[in-house]
């Protein structure tokens, strides 16, 4: 399968695509912020087939929705997402993102995210909706440094 795909980032015409994206793939929806700022997908002849998104809570940044659908794994897809994520956090000067995960531990782990205790999660991300409410108290809670400050 002969593909150039690149992360771009999702506008708001693009919502409905990606909410069915994430809700196929078991991943919440109900909270994905209205204007999806901090949001990439990337697409195959016009399809969306993987998106991710960042939600920011300065210094420190929430990976979320991180999906890519069936027939499109193991092509590196989510690997550029991931990596188009963590560039614009460095951007951004974060810190560390953090995200929670259920099914994909091993996963964030060869991509350099290490488990964290929940205690040990600042109070912003504690807060976000993602963390308080929308995933289970099992979910594990991963962390990456991104920029030292």
């Amino acid at each position: 399968m002969e593909m150039e795909i690149a992360a771009v980032p999702a506008t708001n015409s693009d919502r409905q695509a990606i909410v069915t994206l994430l809700a196929s793939q078991g991943l919440p929806v109900e909270d994905l912020p209205a204007s999806l700022e901090g949001f990439w997908m990337a697409a195959d002849k016009g399809e969306i087939v993987g998106v991710a998104g960042i939600e920011l809570y300065p210094p420190f940044g929430l990976l979320r929705s991180l999906a890519v659908l069936p027939g499109y794994r193991n092509l590196g897809i989510g690997n550029i997402l991931i990596r188009t994520v963590e560039e614009q956090a460095a951007k951004l000067h974060l810190e560390s993102v953090y995200l929670l995960t259920e099914t994909a531990k091993s996963y964030f782990e060869k991509k350099g995210y290490v488990v964290v205790e929940r205690s040990h999660v600042p109070d912003s991300i504690k807060r976000s909706s993602e963390f308080s409410h929308i995933c289970p108290a099992s979910a594990v809670v991963m962390q990456k440094k991104i920029a030292e400050r």
